[in-house]
């Protein structure tokens, strides 16, 4: 599951038709849907945020050559006067299993209107890559050497997890910006062994990995995970299947807890 900003697009993107040749460790990638439930965590000292609370719908099908996603977010906000703001986002993308190609697509509201559209395709090379955008204009953004995509970001941060590595640093590119690929600083801990699970037998035989991941946006002759805050973080555990049972996001002046209520593991259909 590769859990982004909740930006995280209308439909799930159509696949490409070209065969590609697959990540090592793809194959332990499982499509699934999944419902989060979202509550408020904590809030900054003199916040004026009273309450947050909110769900997310989470799908990823494995369409053979590649996976189509689509995320949908939906978070009410409350201050302290009692105003609600309501914002939401329906994310897709489809990224072919080598990792070197993307469609992706978001629509972004707040109370009801729409503020934010991105689109487009982009194509990783061994120099970097492009982004082509539709959304929200029509424009080309070079991505740096080393660029990752989504669902390869979360196959190799669970790799590295596994090998005892403790830090991935890398740029990442998942189509929530219109400004190109975010660096990225990827705090990994120890590889744990499969556990019971009441609430979802499926994951039980599976191991797991909690990590933490820092976006940082990129300036020109930056370096990747710089000394500068972060725009965005995210910490959750992954089990080996990329299906992720618990996330915390952090917006800077607050932060929710994500707790999975309901989970379906889609068949493969290949």
């Amino acid at each position: 599951m590769p859990l982004r900003r909740p930006l995280l697009a209308a439909a799930l993107l159509a696949a490409w038709v070209a065969p590609v040749a697959a990540e090592p460790g793809v194959e332990a990638m499982i499509g699934h849907r999944a419902a989060y439930q979202l509550t408020l965590d904590r809030v900054r000292e003199n916040s004026d945020i009273a309450r947050a609370e909110g769900a997310m719908l989470y799908e990823v099908v494995d369409a053979c050559d590649g996976w189509a996603t689509r995320q949908r977010f939906q978070l009410t906000i409350t201050d302290r006067d009692g105003t609600e703001v309501e914002t939401t986002s329906d994310y897709s993308t489809y990224e072919t299993k080598d990792g070197r190609n993307i469609r992706f697509s978001l629509t972004q509201t707040s109370q009801g209107a729409v503020s934010q559209r991105i689109s487009g395709e982009a194509e990783v090379t061994p120099e970097g890559g492009t982004v082509r955008y539709v959304d929200p204009e029509a424009k080309q953004v070079a991505l740096p050497p080393g660029t990752l995509l989504p669902m390869l970001h979360t196959i190799r941060t669970l790799a590295a997890s596994r090998t005892g590595q403790r830090l991935l640093v890398v740029p990442l590119f998942d189509g929530t910006s219109a400004d190109g690929a975010q660096d990225t600083t990827s705090v990994l801990q120890a590889w744990q062994t499969p556990q019971a699970n009441e609430r979802f037998p499926a994951l039980a035989s599976l191991g797991s990995a909690r990590m933490r991941i820092a976006f940082f946006d990129r300036t020109p002759g930056s370096n990747a995970g710089g000394a500068s805050a972060p725009d965005y973080e995210v910490g959750l555990r992954y089990y080996e299947n990329g299906i992720a049972d618990e996330l915390k996001m952090e917006f800077g002046d607050f932060s929710v807890n994500g707790r999975m209520r309901e989970l379906a593991l889609l068949p493969n259909p290949c």
